[in-house]
């Protein structure tokens, strides 16, 4: 006798996700089990995972010939959460429960070969992009239910064993050893994402740190060169801590990202802290921009979206990785082609860059520096213009005077104070640039600078003479604009005058020529 079930669950591409059907059809035949649909590996090997599963819970497995299709079947399926959509339909089509437990439920989990549900990845963006086409009831692993509980609106029930799952579908208590309470979200833990610090603690560096603070104030990206001690990490790893908390929509964005990576933690809340990643310098393009076979895994670029990616000793980075980031960097998204399809993922990043000025990084003291004007151009030329060119605040450090480490009294701002400069910026920015789509100054096009928000030829008459001197390029001179802009917001003006263009023009010059 032939039986039908159709089940629900949600497919991932990247961060987006589209509601997948799981149709079961059992008819007499040679017994076995057939997945159609695009399926994966992982999606294949389902057929062993979910009879084992089915046998370990109590259940009897059809001894009929069983088809299972993942709808639409043009659209590649990938990974291992359509285990339990797949168990439910089998068990439905069976006659186990009532065909009518699966109307409007969504299921998403693993299951091992006892039965238990292993959490997947990517729950979030699953539940969120099934929230947004009607379907708002799921079962989820119990390891991901406080996950999936924080999109809006959702009705998620959290199950530890397919016996806790079938159960649900029949109306029934739940095993003892599947009961659990409802989750309680708490706040997304900021150790993990910024290393923390006190924008105080770093003394003695007044141009670095009034960069940083133009830097967060803006958007802009930041490259600082100095020798060792200087401080250049130190105020990298307080970026985070100064810029503004993440509001709902860019929350949602970054806690998918993390979810579908795998490194959201359970229990935590939306991630409201900008995001900070540090790769090592050994890094490959892989590790920077995503990748892998099959579908592509995001890399510290995606992990960083909205936050902070810092490169220190940027010149020890692969030439060929550094230039893998300029058109992530530029247009705020990386798209990765694999065998397993094109994909993409968000990258809109604060780029902060760390640099020795010289290979031997003596520092000035007693040791003179001993490479030659060559060997520090091969140096710093590892990075390349195109990549250079594309950071807006370039600043150098000097080494710490020792006056700075012994002086007991003008403490420099803390980062709360900092971070409400900033926010106040970024309020009066936001709100100029609003009716435009604009959400920092970093983001307004050269264009629109040099035409409806023009700025006198007298405030602009140091950066002008800098482009004809061949000393500043047109995108120099657009992104010298921008970062008067943003000291024009700090300091509470309307628009720039002249010292906050010629300010904006040193922050650019840095190390090397624009």
């Amino acid at each position: 006798m032939a039986g039908f079930a159709r089940a629900l669950a949600v497919g991932l591409h990247g961060v987006h996700g589209w509601v997948v059907e799981v149709e079961a059809h059992l008819a007499q035949g040679l017994p076995g089990l057939v997945i159609t649909g695009l399926p994966d590996a992982a999606v294949s090997q389902a057929r062993d995972r979910v009879r084992a599963a089915v046998l370990n819970s109590g259940q009897r497995w059809p001894d009929q010939r069983i088809t299972v299709g993942l709808g639409p079947a043009w659209l590649p399926k990938h990974g291992t959460n359509f285990d339990l959509a797949v168990a439910a339909a089998i068990l439905v089509a069976s006659g186990a429960a009532p065909a009518v437990a699966l109307d409007g439920l969504g299921f998403l989990g693993e299951l091992g070969l006892d039965g238990r549900i292993r959490p997947v990845r990517g729950v979030f963006p699953a539940v969120a992009a099934g929230a947004k086409v009607g379907l708002l009831r799921y079962v989820v692993p119990a390891g991901n239910w406080s996950e999936a509980a924080l999109v809006p609106g959702a009705d998620v029930v959290g199950r530890r064993t397919l016996r806790g799952v079938l159960a649900l579908l029949r109306g029934e208590e739940p095993p003892l050893d599947d009961a659990a309470s409802a989750p309680q979200a708490r706040a997304f833990p900021d150790s993990l994402l910024a290393p923390g610090g006190d924008l105080a603690d770093v003394v003695g560096q007044e141009l670095g740190r009034r960069a940083v603070e133009v830097a967060a104030a803006g958007g802009h990206h930041l490259a600082l060169f100095g020798p060792p001690g200087a401080g250049k990490t130190m105020l990298a790893e307080r970026l985070p801590g100064i810029l503004p908390t993440l509001d709902d929509e860019a929350a949602v964005e970054v806690t998918a990202v993390h979810s579908v990576a795998g490194v959201l933690p359970a229990g935590g809340g939306l991630v409201r802290q900008p995001p900070y990643q540090a790769p090592h310098h050994t890094a490959t393009v892989a590790a920077l921009v995503g990748g892998g076979s099959g579908l592509a895994r995001p890399g510290a670029v995606t992990l960083a979206h909205r936050g902070v990616l810092f490169l220190d000793e940027t010149p020890e980075f692969s030439p060929r990785a550094l230039d893998a980031l300029r058109q992530p960097v530029e247009r705020g998204e990386v798209v990765l082609a694999r065998t397993g399809g094109a994909v993409r993922y968000p990258a809109c990043v604060q780029l902060v860059l760390a640099a020795n000025p010289c290979p031997c990084a003596t520092a000035a003291g007693d040791r003179a520096c001993t490479c030659t004007p060559t060997a520090r151009r091969r140096y710093l030329g590892r990075i390349s213009g195109p990549l250079l060119d594309r950071i807006d605040v370039r600043v150098l450090l000097l080494p710490v005077a020792s006056a700075a480490l012994f002086a007991g009294f003008d403490r420099p701002d803390p980062t709360s104070v900092v971070a409400a400069r900033v926010r106040d910026a970024r309020a009066a920015a936001r709100e100029r640039w609003e009716e435009f789509g604009w959400v920092s100054n970093a983001a307004v096009p050269g264009p629109a600078l040099r035409a409806e928000w023009r700025l006198p030829r007298s405030v602009t008459t140091a950066a002008a003479r800098a482009v004809d001197t061949g000393e500043l390029s047109a995108r120099g001179y657009d992104r010298v604009l921008r970062i008067a802009w943003t000291i024009s917001d700090l300091s509470g003006r309307m628009a720039p005058d002249q010292g906050d263009v010629n300010e904006a023009l040193e922050l650019r010059r840095g190390l090397v020529a624009a």
